[in-house]
């Protein structure tokens, strides 16, 4: 019998939208992925670290998507052990966790079963795996009967310490944890969703000390903050501040003595995340930007005046292009002022034509003048007729 091998990932966010992209095709895409890889590795379990959904009440396609990936993983040969995460609905997530262990999806949602683990076998012998779900502070410390804990820290080291006391019951099993939580020294994307109570949402890494790997969600970047203290992070970028991050996974092999081989397996990128700037028309005609059609893109237009309709020309040529930011070069004239200090001693139309000024880089044509007069003139109308 071969060594255990283990899968672990996190962070699927399934339904989530990129800029109001649609992203499920990506999405599946990438968690097919994980499939094709469990059946070339004979992988023997796929741990899921939280947050397989982006919201506690998904979508029915978003439910669809990642129900077709459990399948898809189960059929190619590995049980699946899933914990929820902070966007996540436990009971939701959890609901017919009983009937599902029966075909190999092992769902650990609740916080009374979280030192319940799952067992696998191997010739070495048995294999612990204990989910935690993402423990909110302040209902979860009296759901486990400590309503003396504090914060992130409290409830984690309470369920830790009851890992620990069902593990000293197995003695030589080998042990792996699946916690949502972020830990100290990780490093955040401007993707996740604060946990912060009370200011406080670290835990220190001495939190799980005890067992041999510890498969940690919540943090979207891949990183390692110990040798058996690993984030997987999301299999993809859901922030710019993503783009350059190499998207993977983390295989684990246990041996005899405990966590043996890591490996870091780099996912493939279903659409590019690209940043381009410059002024409109050289962005709509350069042909170097080619590359960038099919491309996510965030665009910095650097006019010295404001395009209009900006966004919806610069997607007849980048059909991607979901984000759009003004910087005009040299950057914006004068210093800001205070609203008090903007409209003192000025007439509605001189406030008016400064508005325009600031937002775009140009005072209003003639044109745009006279709608100006025609505007003011029948505001103050109406304020009259009250």
């Amino acid at each position: 019998m071969a060594p255990v091998r283990i899968l672990h990932t996190s962070d699927w966010h399934v339904g989530r939208t990129f800029h109001g992209a649609d992203l499920l095709a990506e999405q599946e895409a990438v968690l097919g992925h994980l499939a094709d890889l469990v059946a070339g590795e004979a992988i023997d379990a796929v741990l899921v670290a939280g947050d397989i959904y982006d919201r506690a009440v998904p979508s029915a396609e978003a439910v669809r998507v990642a129900t077709a990936a459990v399948a898809r993983i189960r059929a190619a040969g590995a049980q699946l052990v899933v914990t929820p995460g902070n966007h996540d609905s436990a009971p939701r997530l959890g609901a017919f966790a009983e009937f599902a262990a029966a075909g190999g999806l092992h769902l650990r949602t609740t916080v009374g079963g979280l030192a319940e683990p799952v067992l696998f076998e191997d010739d070495h012998g048995p294999v612990a795996v204990y989910g935690i779900p993402y423990l909110e502070p302040e209902p979860a410390r009296h759901a486990l009967g400590v309503p003396e804990a504090r914060g992130h820290t409290g409830v984690l080291t309470e369920a830790m310490r009851r890992i620990r006391a069902d593990l000293a019951t197995r003695p030589g099993t080998r042990s792996i944890v699946l916690a949502h939580a972020f830990v100290t020294g990780g490093e955040p994307t401007d993707s996740e969703r604060t946990i912060a109570v009370g200011g406080v949402e670290q835990v220190p890494g001495s939190v799980f000390d005890g067992v041999d790997y510890v498969a940690l969600g919540h943090l979207h970047g891949p990183q390692t903050l110990a040798e058996h203290l690993r984030y997987s992070g999301s299999p993809l970028a859901y922030s710019f501040s993503e783009a350059r991050q190499r998207k993977s996974v983390w295989l684990i092999d246990l041996d005899a003595g405990g966590l043996g081989e890591v490996r870091r397996h780099e996912l493939p990128v279903p659409r590019v995340l690209a940043t381009i700037t410059g002024e409109i028309e050289d962005l709509l005609a350069d042909p170097a930007h080619e590359v960038h059609l099919e491309h996510f893109l965030s665009i910095t237009v650097t006019d010295r005046v404001r395009p209009v309709d900006a966004m919806r020309r610069l997607r007849e040529r980048f059909p991607y292009a979901v984000h759009l930011e003004w910087e005009p070069a040299g950057g914006h004239d004068g210093a800001p002022l205070r609203y008090s200090e903007a409209v003192r001693g000025r007439s509605d139309i001189e406030i008016s034509r400064s508005f325009l000024d600031d937002c775009r880089g140009a005072p209003p044509t003639e044109s745009e003048e006279r709608l100006l007069f025609k505007a003011l003139e029948a505001a103050d109308r109406g304020a009259l007729a009250k």
